[in-house]
Order: C-alpha cells, then structure tokens, then sequence
C-alpha cells in the first residue's frame, strides 16, 4: 500500500511517500525551488517522491492533506466575527484567500497533481487528517514504543495549540486540549518578533540568544514576573491562558502591540538585524526560561494521566532542544523520542502514517531500528550529474577511488583550520543538517565560531554551533542520558573540558562573553557549557562515521562543527549545483561531493560567483 502525505499552504510544504508503514521518501519543497519556509503545493517534492519508488499517481492507493482546511476556516471566522470591528482589516484581507481557493484544498490537491501526471480522477482517494493527530503520528509510528505519551506543542492547527494524547498498540487518543487564541507556540514567536527575528524561522535565534541573558540578573527575574503576571497564567499541569490584552494575532496581521511591550518591558523593539543590548538578552532568557516551565509542566501531566513510560514529542515547539535537554534531565520517562521534522513539514509523514494505520486499520508492529532512517530521506545524485559542474563552472576536482584516503584526506585539511562542505548521498528531512548537507570545521579551534558566523554563514555572530560526535563517544565529553541522532536534543560539556570562567561572567557584554575562550572545544560550546549535540552511528551514516574516526585520529576526539550546508536566508543545498554555488560564493576552503575533492583555490576564476554576495535576508 502507498501513500503519499502533502503539507502545503501555510509555511515549509513538503511531500513524503509511505509504503506499507515504512517510510520510503521525504522532502522540503523549499530545497527544489531554493525559497525558504515556500509555501506552494509540493510539486517537486511529490514527483521527486514518485520517481524514487518509480510509481504514477495511480498507483497510490491514497493521497493525504495534513490539516482539516474546514475546521480552520471555522476558526478563524469564529475568531473574527468574535473581534469585530478590530478584525474587519484581517477578515477582508483572509475572506478572499479562503473562499477563492484554500476552502476548495481537495480540487486543488487533484487539479495540480494532474500538472504532475495524468490519472483516474475518480480512483484516488483523497484524505485529510487533523492538524495535531499528523503531529502526533509523526512521532509516535516511527518511535518504535508500543505504549507512549505524545505531547504535540505548536502555533495553532485548527483550533489546537497543545495537546497530551495516548498512544497504544497503534491507536492515537487525544487525552487532553488546549486551544486557540490561547498558545505557547505563538507565545514564543511574539518575543521572536519582538528580539528582532523573524517569525517562523527566527524562533531558533531567539533560543540562541537566551543564554547571553543572566539569570541572576534582577531584571530577568523580573521580565519573568511580568510574563507571567501580564502575558500568560500557568497552572501546575501545565495549562495556560495568555492574556489577549498583549497580541494582536487574533484580529490583526500583526503579532503584537509594540507600544504595549516595550511599556511592559521598558526596552525598544529590537529592529532585524540590530545588536542585542543585556536588556534584550534578559528578556530572551526570561521567554525560554518560561517556556521550559511549560513544557516540563505538560510533560509531567502526559505521564500523570498516561503513566506510560515513554514520550514522543512534535509540533514547532518540539523543535527547542533546549527545553527538550531540560526535560531528558528531569528523568521522567525512561526514553523520549522526538520526531526530527516536528513542523509543519514532518505534518507530511505524519498525515500518511495516520491514514495507514488509523484509516486503513493497519496492524501496528513498532519499528526496530532507526524508522526515519536518520531522516536521510531525499534526493541524491549520480556521477553523471556532479561531473555537470566541470562544464559548467569549470569546476576542478580530485577523485578519490578509497573512501578511506578522502575521509583522511578531509580530516587533515580541517585540522589545518580549513572550512569544508559536505555532500553526501540522500539529502536530510527537516530543519537539521546530519552529515550529508553539512559544513564541518574543527571543534576545538577558538576563532572558528566567529569565522563560521561572518564569513560562511553571513550570519549573526552571536549564533552557536553544533558538534557531530560518534555515538560510542558521546558519554565521554557530555552529560545527556540517551544518544543524540537528530541533533534536537541540548546536552552539557563534562567539567573536565570546560575552562574556568571570571566571576562576573553572566553580566559581561555578549560580545565579551562570545569570545571568551570557555572550554577545549570553544566552537561548539555556548556560553553556558551547552551544545546541540549530534550522535553519528556508523549504521546509520557510516561515510560520516569514517570522517569522525580520521578526525580522531588526529585530535584524540571524534567531534567536528557540523552546521547546516547554506547561508543565512537560503535552504540547505539540495544538489550539488547548489553546494558549488554556495561554495563558491562564501569563504569555504574545500568541498566534497561524492568521492570528489573541490579546493578553493584551484578553481577557475568566474565572475559570476561573488564571494561578497548581497545574501538574502530570512
């Protein structure tokens, strides 16, 4: 049985293909059509998909939309007639979008799947599954528990924001709630757009500036206060209430009320691209902090009401491994799985996983291994097509017949403090780059972070970066009780690699704090010994692997930077036309393709790669 899920419409549409419960391909339509977060019906995605398992549009025995289109029209028209006339601006603006096409999803599914291939209109089963039961399906099917808690967490779906279900032997229960205006999702995406960042892909950036904020700080004691005396009343089983005074989002096209919130807080909107003041850091700290307090809150009522010894975790929030490291350390569950593609994008899987089991009424075996399999789930190229590049950039290279000598070959040029992009076989699924889209760097040398941030990734320098670890490792350079494969999960350096810190550390400039040196792997250790820790196995990723052990033998430490291949406001690279000109265009030193070696300075001179490239801005 094939089934093929869509998400589309909203932000990050992407297509994924299942066939009998086992996940054959996924993909981003944003990594086909190079514009971030896109929109638009998947059409590279699904035929990307298609042509993978060489299959035609008849051959699906069903298509599946992510959400319920209805039950969001009923939502945001209940909204708007509730906040009339403040909402008479948004509704004119929605009412023609809604009834003009996004009410008719089901024709527009058919009409742009025939743009894609010719089929029996009357044959294809078209579904449409909840927006928080594809969430939860996301993380449940492929977590191989056979009895789990799943907590979905995000903006809204159509009138969910939150939601505790119980999931046994294949069956997925909404246990408990929490709806719309009322949501941490759109609670923390306020204060991204407040700090300066942009909603719906800078909620990462805020949780990359929270530790800059001191925590000791009286003015981040009191923003704290001021959440949650003004912006939102938590109770002990972690539901909540946020006070409709402060946002705008149910009326208006705006989040929020600046006027309001800088009374509130007493500190300006941060402008994009503006520097962060302590204040503005504080207030950064004081959200995730809040943040945290929910999120261990609705977890400890999920096991409560569950008594399951097991977590699954989706939805957009899911996506804050800073608030999932806390969580793994309050030891409530003996394993917690969190789906790696938890926005919208994963709702793909998540929908077609639903219908295969909950629809179709398919037996549920929990899956041993890796079911994701390490989200490497997209395309990949031919020789044919990287030897493209050599007529059309006059691209040179090396080729290497022994995997071996490359890997030893990579390992030295990183150590020499060399930047080198990384293209290996099928392209990633989600947010994370995990050794196949990637660009690695060596983990110990001090200046790196900053190089990285200004030079590669045109991006802001206070933004941390990631170690790739072999998973035999891991336990040897950091705290965290279970392995790490989706790079979605905090854990903190052992003491015996941190350096000391001076006393009044906390309360230094960020700047100051940046580049004060603080541990024996300075690159990817965040000013508070933390790191977005990645777990290599050599059965998932064994190329990746065998870099890690050349770079062990040099540095006595399997670990390297491992950040995602692109610059600011663009996807991660999909093809290898894509790795080039991103290489090309920044001050990489080396690229790999395949078992092909790019050195920087053996290309030929081009003039149509501008190393000081006016980037876009996300």
């Amino acid at each position: 049985m094939y089934i093929l899920g869509i998400s589309a419409f909203y932000h990050d549409s992407a297509a994924c293909l299942i066939s009998d419960g086992e996940i054959i391909a996924a993909a981003q339509e944003e990594r086909f059509t190079r514009k971030k977060n896109d929109d638009s019906f998947p059409e590279n995605s699904i035929k990307f998909c298609l042509s993978l398992a060489h299959l035609s549009i008849d051959d699906l025995d069903a298509v599946v939309f992510y959400d319920k289109p209805f039950l969001k029209f009923e939502r945001i028209l209940e909204t708007n007639l509730h906040y009339v006339p403040k909402s008479l601006i948004s509704f004119l603006k929605a009412m023609p979008v809604w009834l003009g096409s996004k009410l008719n999803t089901k024709s527009i599914i058919l009409n742009e799947l025939k743009k894609i291939d010719s089929f029996d209109k009357k044959k294809l089963k078209i579904l449409f599954s909840e927006h928080h039961l594809s969430h939860a399906a996301s993380a449940f099917y492929p977590s191989g528990f056979s009895n789990a808690a799943v907590l979905t967490i995000d903006g809204v779906g159509e009138w969910t924001t939150t939601g505790i279900h119980h999931s046994v032997n294949g069956e997925i229960t909404s246990l408990k709630e929490i709806h719309f205006p009322n949501s941490l999702g759109l609670l923390y995406s306020a204060f991204t757009y407040f700090l300066g960042f942009k909603i719906n892909s800078g909620e990462y950036k805020l949780m990359g500036l929270a530790p800059y904020g001191d925590p000791n700080a009286e003015q981040t004691k009191s923003y704290i206060d001021k959440i949650k005396t003004n912006l939102i009343s938590i109770k002990e089983d972690g539901s909540f209430q946020l006070n409709d005074k402060y946002f705008k989002y149910s009326y208006s096209l705006r989040t929020i009320s600046d006027s309001k919130w800088e009374k509130l807080f007493e500190i300006k909107c941060l402008k994009p691209d503006s520097s962060p003041t302590k204040a503005h850091c504080n207030l950064a700290l004081a959200i995730q902090t809040v943040t945290e307090e929910i999120v261990i809150k609705l977890a400890h009522e999920a096991k409560r009401i569950t008594n399951s010894d097991y977590l699954c975790l989706s939805g957009g929030v899911a996506l804050n491994c800073v608030a999932n490291g806390k969580l793994l350390k309050e030891n409530l569950f003996k394993k917690i799985y969190i789906q790696p593609a938890s926005g919208d994008a994963g709702g793909a899987l998540g929908c077609a996983l639903a219908a295969y089991y909950l629809h179709f009424k398919k037996q549920y075996i929990p899956f041993q291994g890796d079911a994701m399999k390490g989200t490497y789930l997209g395309p990949e190229f031919s020789k044919k097509e990287i030897l493209k590049l050599q007529n059309q950039f006059k691209a040179v290279f090396e080729t290497f017949d022994s995997h071996q000598v490359l890997c030893s070959k990579v390992a030295q040029l990183i150590h020499s403090g060399n930047v080198v992009g990384w293209f290996q076989g099928r392209m990633e699924f989600g947010p994370r780059a995990l050794g196949n889209r990637s660009i690695l760097a060596d983990a110990s040398d001090v200046a790196m972070q900053s190089k990285l941030n200004l030079k590669i990734k045109f991006r802001e320098g206070f933004r941390p970066f990631a170690p790739s670890i072999c998973e035999e490792d891991l336990n040897d350079i950091f705290e965290i009780s279970q392995k790490s494969p989706y790079m979605i999960l905090i854990a903190w350096l052992k003491n015996q690699y941190r350096k000391s810190l001076p006393e009044n550390y906390s309360k230094l400039d960020p700047i100051e704090q940046l580049t004060h040196v603080r541990s024996d792997f300075q690159a990817i250790t965040h000013i508070d010994f933390s790191a977005r820790v990645h777990s290599v196995s050599i059965n998932t990723n064994p190329k990746y692997w065998d870099l890690l052990q050349e770079v062990k033998k040099i540095t006595g430490t399997s670990m390297l930077v491992n950040t995602s291949f692109n610059v600011r406001g663009e996807p991660i690279v999909c093809s290898p036309e894509d790795a080039y000109r991103c290489f090309m265009q920044t001050e990489m030193d080396a690229l790999v393709i395949e078992n092909y070696l790019f050195i920087k300075t053996e290309q030929k001179d081009n003039q149509q790669f501008n190393w000081k490239r006016n980037f876009k801005k996300d």
